[in-house]
């Protein structure tokens, strides 16, 4: 099978990531996989699709779960002796009025937004084909939240060279400034979910720069992206795009054609790459 393009989308039973899903059974020229916690919600997901003439696979993934993700891993590695295009869409975020306490809201929401898709790349990058696409879906809440970060962490999650290891002591700490109630006194602004995703932008950052200086002839490209408000269960029946107008990005990311040099290592909104 390994002549078989291969294609992943993290957390893709519903939302954003089905839609991602359904664009690329369209338009990518291999296998699509469906991932989801659940194997039931997953399954229900590709027969979904079957319905509209579309065929997806599904494996299990959970991203708080190490195992599981190793699981797919070697799955990949086996089946297709690789990886094409790997979509990192998994995400949570607590509702406006949650009554949750901040702290907790923080601790969960960076489990699984941060270390989540951290612990996805760190396995699965190595998979990665030469001309494959990586797709690390942040939000503009990165954008905003960074601006209400203090100078000094401003300037710290916009550094050319800042490691991967200096950016997860930056995420523990927001957690533990937290849980003391400092975070504020220590320069954070106070949004779990957008610190959260200021994590994924930088991280998609640093791997492009790793990508750059270890596999530079392989002419991977990897970029963060914002899908825009989608309605969606997490951002509700309120927001502005539809969630297959929330794909887009994504999902032009994921088929940049081989002979593209670019976007690497960028935040894409609309197509469009903005200023981090």
């Amino acid at each position: 099978m390994s002549n078989v393009p291969v294609a992943v989308v993290t957390g893709s039973n519903k939302g954003i990531g089905f839609a991602i899903v359904q664009a690329l059974c369209k338009q990518f020229p291999g296998d699509v996989y469906v991932t989801a916690r659940d194997p039931g919600h997953g399954q229900e997901a590709v027969v979904k699709l079957q319905k509209e003439g579309l065929r997806a696979l599904f494996h299990q993934l959970d991203i708080d779960d190490l195992q599981s993700i190793r699981a797919l891993r070697d799955f990949l590695k086996e089946k297709y002796g690789g990886l094409n295009v790997l979509v990192n869409n998994a995400g949570i975020a607590f509702k406006v009025r949650d009554t949750t306490p901040f702290a907790i809201q923080a601790e969960v929401t960076l489990k699984t937004n941060f270390f989540g898709t951290k612990n996805v790349c760190t396995e699965l990058l190595p998979l990665m084909k030469p001309y494959g696409k990586v797709v690390n879906v942040s939000s503009m809440a990165s954008i905003s939240a960074l601006s209400g970060c203090s100078q000094e962490l401003q300037q710290k999650f916009r550094s050319n060279t800042i490691t991967e290891d200096e950016l997860v002591e930056l995420m523990k700490k927001f957690v533990e400034d937290t849980k003391k109630s400092v975070h504020e006194k220590e320069g954070w602004p106070n949004t779990a979910y957008g610190v959260s995703k200021i994590g994924v932008t930088v991280l998609s950052r640093i791997q492009a720069r790793i990508l750059n200086e270890t596999r530079k002839g392989d002419h991977i490209l990897l970029n963060a992206c914002c899908p825009g408000w989608v309605r969606t269960d997490m951002a509700g029946p309120k927001a502005t795009k539809s969630p297959d107008e929330g794909a887009e990005t994504p999902v032009y990311l994921a088929l940049l054609p081989s002979d593209a040099d670019g976007p690497h290592g960028q935040f894409v909104s609309d197509k469009t790459v903005r200023t981090w």
